[in-house]
């Protein structure tokens, strides 16, 4: 009887601090998930080789038809691809897919995404260039990928892209695109000796006070509860995350912390965008959690998105006999769906000569880019708010992805991503000046003089008690090849663009590019005498509406996109923002030169792994020095857990400092001395 009350005392000690246990969970699975590998190292010392016999005949006849192997690692998946990383798929050169030559190919657009795979087609399936057309509703190439001197308004630019060293895609892409600046080098040679010679990094995060350095100070600031928040999201199925927002899954002890701050104003996340894709970018991007504060994880180009990256795949295609059509704008892609089979069978298409059709084949490839960011952009210039009767640029992207959806299922649900232009718009607005007092003022505050051609500001300097949540940026001057010297061009984006501003009492959707101007002046701490003065004599400024430049981030579940390759595909791929990858996160260069990729080794048989998304959320490595650099240097082990897990902590922690468990732990300042005092 001793023995039974024994058992059920120790049995309801357990269960009580069982519930305790999942009560606080997420701080013991901060500090399991630290100190990976800690329960095999003892478990094995504990056991020792008495177990040995009885594991092997434990194992012994249970799997007889088991074999170690690698035969089969790289075979092609479903949609005629595979993934792979290294050195040894990264420089090979894949043979050229029998039957190419009797195949054609027509890209949707001509954005990012679209050049690439024309890249890809020429370099990788060696397709002939005369068999491949991109058509384009614009009278440009390029898509979001913008930089253009614009004779009736100044210079535009409507966004810019970061960049990163862990853009597998994208770097295989541009090492073998010649570089338009240094003879026999490629843009990424170019790009590469550029960022080693001018390091990005910024010296201001944020102001605050009109121009006062909020000293932001490379911290995060988040409280342990908005650490654990933040880890527990990392942790989260995907299918839990379904149609979800952020604010589903965290609330102000993350919101109020300064890593928000960084966080929406460099991504342009907002609270009711979707929680998955924050979870994405949040185990894409592990490895940059220390160089987020100050940027110093990016790499910008020399000049705009358009002149440095679009340009030179242009003349590439050009020089390869690509055709490019402008002023062709594709209103819908017919498909026969028979037999489990979905082949595209004739483009329709709108030109200044009226409806057309291209007729297709099996043959005949059809790469779509669906949806845009940019699409129905309204511009606007120094007089008149992007608004009323403004200039509307709209290349039909979404309607046309509405025909296609409707369909079939497999080609996605693109209402879900452009029904709501409330929650997807913001506005951006390029001020171009030459002004001492206004440069003098930049100067004070990123404490780089911005005519040196060399980094100026390192990314965005957010204004931490802008009405419109105001953020600026100064790259590489100058911005464009025929800038003048003198001249200083600024992007100034907003995410709050339905609220009344802090010198100008209106919303800045409703601003002239003079009144945005004004608004940024202010906070850059310019006299208020003196503001509208500088901002009507001073400066330019083109102000962008961007009605749909984050519908990608609205929250949604599997199937919303269709597959860069959707299954009984034939002939067609989907390429770009809107098409769905593993892993990898949407708004970057990255994942568009990634979908192309894929489509055309899919589509034509390439016989050459895909570099697989950069692998550091699996790297535990990356891991400890993450949740160190997200707590501000603090371990996860300095967090108390509940009994009697604490008092395990340190007799255990002394056993796997005797391992290389725990050097591992102290090369990534998990383990300290004091620790085990």
């Amino acid at each position: 009887e001793m023995c039974i009350r024994d058992r059920d005392i120790k049995q309801n000690q357990w269960e009580r601090n069982a519930k305790t246990m999942s009560k606080k969970g997420w701080k013991v699975g901060a500090v399991l998930a630290a100190g990976a590998g800690i329960t095999a190292v003892l478990a094995a010392k504990k056991r020792g080789n008495r177990n040995a016999e009885k594991t092997d005949r434990s194992f012994a006849g249970s799997r007889s038809d088991y074999r170690n192997t690698e035969l089969g690692k790289h075979d092609k998946n479903s949609k005629g691809i595979y993934y792979t990383n290294g050195n040894y798929e990264a420089f090979a050169r894949p043979e050229k897919p029998a039957g190419i030559e009797e195949k054609s190919a027509y890209l949707v657009g001509s954005g990012l995404a679209s050049l690439a795979a024309a890249c890809f087609l020429v370099r990788d399936a060696q397709m002939p260039g005369k068999n491949i057309h991109i058509l384009e509703a614009m009278d440009i190439a390029g898509g979001a990928c913008d930089g253009i001197d614009d004779p009736t308004r100044g210079y535009v630019m409507r966004g810019g892209r970061e960049m990163e060293d862990h853009f597998e895609c994208l770097w295989d892409l541009f090492h073998s695109i010649p570089s338009l600046e240094i003879p026999g080098a490629s843009v990424l040679d170019e790009y590469y000796w550029l960022n080693k010679h001018d390091p990005n990094y910024s010296l201001c995060r944020a102001t605050e006070h009109r121009g006062e350095d909020a000293h932001t100070d490379g911290k995060f600031r988040l409280s342990q509860k908005g650490s654990m928040e933040i880890m527990k999201l990392f942790f989260t199925k995907d299918e839990d995350l379904y149609d979800k927002t952020i604010e589903d899954v965290f609330d102000d002890e993350v919101f109020r912390s300064d890593f928000w701050l960084y966080w929406r104003t460099m991504f342009a996340f907002e609270n009711w965008h979707s929680a998955l894709e924050m979870k994405r970018y949040f185990q894409r991007f592990i490895h940059h959690i220390g160089g987020l504060p100050d940027f110093s994880a990016l790499k910008f180009t020399r000049y705009n998105q358009y002149e440095s990256l679009i340009l030179p795949m242009q003349k590439y295609l050009e020089a390869a006999g690509v055709e490019f059509r402008f002023g062709t704008e594709v209103t819908n892609v017919r498909f026969e769906i028979k037999d489990g089979k979905k082949t595209a069978r004739a483009i329709e298409c709108r030109t200044k000569n009226g409806e057309m059709e291209i007729p297709l084949t099996e043959k005949d490839l059809v790469f779509i880019t669906n949806g845009s960011c940019t699409e129905g952009t309204i511009y606007g210039d120094q007089d008149h708010a992007p608004l009323g009767d403004a200039e509307v640029r709209s290349s039909g992207c979404w309607s046309l992805w509405k025909k296609i959806a409707a369909q079939d299922p497999a080609f996605g649900h693109p209402e879900k991503f452009c029904s709501d232009i409330e929650k997807t718009n913001w506005e951006s607005a390029t001020v171009t000046t030459s002004n001492e007092e206004i440069i003098d003022q930049i100067k004070k505050i990123c404490r780089r003089d911005p005519r040196t051609g060399k980094v100026v500001t390192g990314g965005i300097v957010s204004c931490r008690d802008s009405s419109w949540l105001l953020s600026w940026t100064i790259n590489r001057q100058g911005q464009f090849k025929n800038q003048k010297k003198d001249e200083v061009c600024v992007w100034v984006y907003s995410l709050f663009t339905d609220v009344p501003g802090d010198h100008v009492k209106k919303p800045m959707k409703e601003c002239t590019g003079k009144e945005i101007t004004a608004e940024w002046l202010y906070h850059l701490g310019i006299p208020v005498e003196d503001i509208d003065r500088l901002a009507g004599e001073a400066c330019n400024c083109t102000p962008t509406m961007m009605p749909y430049i984050t519908a990608f981030f609205m929250p949604r579940r599997a199937g919303d996109r269709p597959d860069v390759i959707p299954d009984g595909s034939v002939n067609a791929a989907f390429l770009g923002q809107f098409a769905e990858t593993p892993r990898d996160t949407i708004f970057t260069t990255e994942y568009s030169v990634r979908t192309a990729m894929e489509a055309v080794y899919g589509l034509c048989g390439v016989d050459r792994g895909v570099p697989e998304v950069w692998g550091s959320v699996y790297d535990v490595r990356e891991l400890l020095d993450s949740t160190v650099k997200l707590m501000d240097g603090k371990s996860p082990l300095e967090m108390k857990l509940p009994m009697p897990f604490e008092m395990m902590k340190k007799p255990l922690l002394k056993k796997i400092d005797r391992t290389i468990v725990g050097k591992l732990l102290r090369d990534h300042d998990v383990l300290k001395d004091w620790m085990l005092k």
